[in-house]
Formats: C-alpha cells, sequence, structure tokens
C-alpha cells in the first residue's frame, strides 16, 4: 500500500515499512492553540496522509465530557442504526473518548441509569460487547487477527483496487464520513466490511487495516472482533450487506445514486459455507488470567518518580495519574510502531489534543522514539492496560507503581467462544 492521498478507495492508508528511526526526542509539549501545526512539524512524516483534525471530535477531557452529558439515551433501541440523514441517528458518538480511556465504561454504564428500561438495556449490551471485545484482545492478543471459528477458504485478490465501490450512494458516504471526521456508525462498520469480505471474498484482515487507519476509536480489540463477527469468522455466520438496508437505514439516499438502476447490491450476496475450523487457541479457556486481567490492586514495589501515560488511559481518572497528581505525565510516540502503521493525521492529532489540555493542569514530558528506551532507569507508576503493546513495554519498563484496569466487567478463566454465553455466564 502506498503513502500519498489518504482516499480509502485507493488503498492508499495503512501499513508500510518503517523509515530511519531518529535518537528519542523530547519534543516541546504541544499547546491547545497549535496542536496541529504541532502535530505536522512534530509527526507530521509517521502519518499517511496530511494531518487535519476531524471536525466532529476534540481529544479532550473536556469534549468527553460534554459529550457524556449531552448524550440522551431515550430512543436509543429504536435508532441506533439509523445512518441517514444524521439527524435521524441514536448512536452516542462516545466510542472516540471511551477507546482512549476518557470515558471508562463503568462510567458510561452508570451515566444512563435513569433512562428507560429498553433503551438502557440496548446501550448497555453495546457496552458490554465492547468489553466482550477487550476480554477477547487481552485474552488472545495478536491471535485475534487470525480467523476464530471459521474460515472464508481462497480469498479474492484486491489487485490493488478496493472492494468498496465509491460510485454506490452509500459507500461514498461513509468512506467520506470515515475518511473526514474518523468515525462511522456501526451499522455502516457492517455494510463495509461485509461488501469487502463477504461479496468481494477479500481478506478481511486487509479491511479491518484500512478501518483502523482512520478510526479515532481504532482499537484492534473492538476492530477485529466487529470485522471477524460481520464476515462469519468469528461465529461462522455472514452478515450480507444489500440495498434492502439502506433502504431502511438511510431512506432517500438511494434515489441520488448515480447506479440506482443498476445497483450492485441489489439483491443478498449468495455468500459460500464458512469452513469450521478449530477454535483459536485461548478460546475456549484462559490459561494465565493474570496476564489477562492485570492487578486486582494497586502494585507498589518502589516510590515512583513519572506516570507512564498510555493511548489506551489518558483520561483525567486514569488510576496512576489520579493517584500521583504532583508526578510529571510522560507519553511516548512510539516511532517504531507509528511508522509502521502509518496512521491518519487524525489519530496523531486526537491524542496530542489530549497531552496539550492535560499539559495545563501538570507537567507533561512528550517523547518520540521507542517507550522502552525512553523510560529505562525511571520509576514508573502505570495504569495496566489490556493489550499486547503495554504487556511487552511494561516487561522492558518494570514500573514500580501497577494500578488496575478499570474493568466493567473483570476476565475469567471460562470460554469466548460467544457474546452471548459470556454475557449470560457473567451477568453484572
Amino acid at each position: 500500500m502506498g503513502i500519498g492521498s489518504a482516499r480509502l478507495g485507493n488503498l492508499s492508508c495503512g501499513y508500510r515499512q518503517p523509515s530511519s528511526l531518529t535518537e528519542e526526542v523530547l519534543l516541546p509539549s504541544p499547546s491547545p492553540d497549535h496542536v496541529v501545526d504541532w502535530v505536522r512539524r512534530y509527526l507530521g512524516d509517521l502519518a499517511c496522509d496530511e494531518p487535519v483534525s476531524s471536525p466532529r471530535f476534540r481529544g479532550t477531557q473536556a469534549a468527553a465530557d460534554e459529550a457524556l452529558e449531552r448524550f440522551d439515551v431515550r430512543g436509543y433501541a429504536k435508532r441506533r442504526n439509523q445512518v441517514w440523514p444524521v439527524s435521524a441517528r441514536g448512536a452516542s458518538g462516545l466510542s472516540p473518548w471511551i477507546r482512549h480511556g476518557l470515558l471508562s465504561l463503568p462510567r458510561v454504564w452508570d451515566s444512563v441509569g435513569e433512562g428507560p428500561a429498553a433503551d438502557v438495556a440496548k446501550f448497555r449490551d453495546e457496552l458490554l460487547w465492547a468489553e466482550y471485545s477487550r476480554h477477547l484482545y487481552a485474552r488472545l492478543g495478536f491471535g485475534l487477527a487470525g480467523d476464530l471459528r471459521a474460515s472464508r477458504g481462497v480469498v479474492a485478490s484486491t489487485d490493488g483496487q478496493s472492494p468498496w465501490d465509491r460510485s454506490m450512494a452509500c459507500v461514498s458516504l461513509v468512506l467520506r464520513e470515515l475518511e473526514d471526521n474518523g468515525w462511522i456508525v456501526n451499522q455502516t462498520r457492517m455494510w463495509l466490511a461485509s461488501q469487502w469480505s463477504v461479496r468481494h471474498g477479500a481478506r478481511w484482515q486487509e479491511g479491518e487495516d484500512e478501518f483502523f487507519t482512520h478510526l479515532l476509536d481504532g482499537s484492534r480489540a473492538a476492530n477485529r472482533a466487529g470485522w471477524q463477527w460481520t464476515v462469519g469468522t468469528g461465529n461462522a455466520k455472514s452478515y450480507g450487506f444489500a440495498r434492502w438496508q439502506v433502504e431502511k437505514r438511510a431512506p432517500g439516499l438511494c434515489a441520488s445514486c448515480a447506479r440506482r438502476h443498476s445497483c450492485p447490491i441489489q439483491n443478498f450476496p449468495s455468500d459460500r459455507m464458512l469452513a469450521p475450523i478449530e477454535p483459536a487457541a485461548g478460546l475456549r479457556f484462559d490459561n494465565d488470567l493474570q496476564s489477562t486481567s492485570g492487578p486486582l490492586k494497586v502494585q507498589h514495589n518502589d516510590k515512583a518518580e513519572v506516570v507512564w501515560l498510555t493511548a489506551e488511559s489518558l483520561g483525567d481518572d486514569d488510576p496512576a495519574l489520579a493517584a500521583n497528581p504532583t508526578l510529571p505525565a510522560v507519553f511516548v510516540f512510539d516511532e517504531p510502531l507509528l511508522s509502521r502503521l502509518g496512521l491518519s493525521g487524525k489519530r496523531l492529532i486526537f491524542l496530542a489534543e489530549r497531552l496539550a489540555e492535560l499539559g495545563e493542569a501538570r507537567r507533561v514530558e512528550v517523547y518520540r522514539g521507542k517507550p522502552g528506551e525512553v523510560l529505562d532507569r525511571l520509576k514508573v507508576a502505570a495504569t495496566f492496560a489490556p493489550v499486547p503493546g503495554w504487556k511487552r513495554i511494561a516487561a522492558e519498563v518494570e514500573p514500580v507503581e501497577i494500578h488496575p484496569w478499570p474493568w466493567l466487567r473483570r476476565p475469567g478463566a471460562g470460554s469466548l467462544m460467544s457474546f452471548s454465553a459470556w454475557n449470560g455466564r457473567n451477568a453484572r
């Protein structure tokens, strides 16, 4: 994949080989008024496009708190899957802040408690899916990139062409929103994933990478789990995208489409049967629950000198940050990782906006380099994060103070073969 234009139709953003790496560099802290310029100057070569901010989402605690306060769960059950017009949507749009820990799942769960029972139940079910995805990723790690329970067999080549046909009004609408805002509703994520793999037959991992490039809420946990359950590799049942869903969820959109009389998705796809496979290792039982779930209480080995912040947990109520209000906070833009990922600049700006905001309240040091080397020889306080990258870096850094992750449901050792079984077994 190239690294020029960010347009997904050209498959231009995505994975690339790392460039030559510089020494670890302490950067000047970003200021709230100049975040975009700061990212362009200090991180622009790591982005796959010209860094610009999302017109909808700001990566600040203030924006997160305001969005949560503004969200009204009433009507969520009926409107959560509506796509267009935007005014008809019921989706919360909270996921970018949830993904980066500015809003914890327990806090969001509690915030809707006074709403109508049916709407609260449906919204909380979505929060539980997010938690289930985190359990999957915490346990399986990079194994979540492989088919979990079924295989689609031989896959089609993209031949440098995107399976997403922009001549279709539905696809064009969704891709513009993804590229511009860095966010799309869950219904349209299913549309694009199904179009990519179920109808076109392309590798779901490549489509997931395209999502990950642009989504402000892009996490390997939710992204990979969502793709697997949509295309059928997670549950052997695929979601078929057709014109029927567009007319139901985006009424009137088809009338504006240049392909309305020759619609490529007029009927549901005739999907081939998926072949069952041996479930991914660890899916049935967790042999190392402590590594998956992290500490149950704070672990102290020495007096910390700094708080290590990660992209998983940047909120004011990050446990390590809140417990050490006088210590400097350190954030490292992981140069080898970001060089390989080639993310959209929107994602880097979202992170920098939070660092700039936090820097107005306490001392924040921002580095570009390898986290393990930047933090070497420092006595670090950190909050456990249920991702393999945290575990790898923590093994190098050896934090002297580790705080528990704020789980909505703490992981157990039982099966993760299905969300429904997990949900029933772990009723909150």
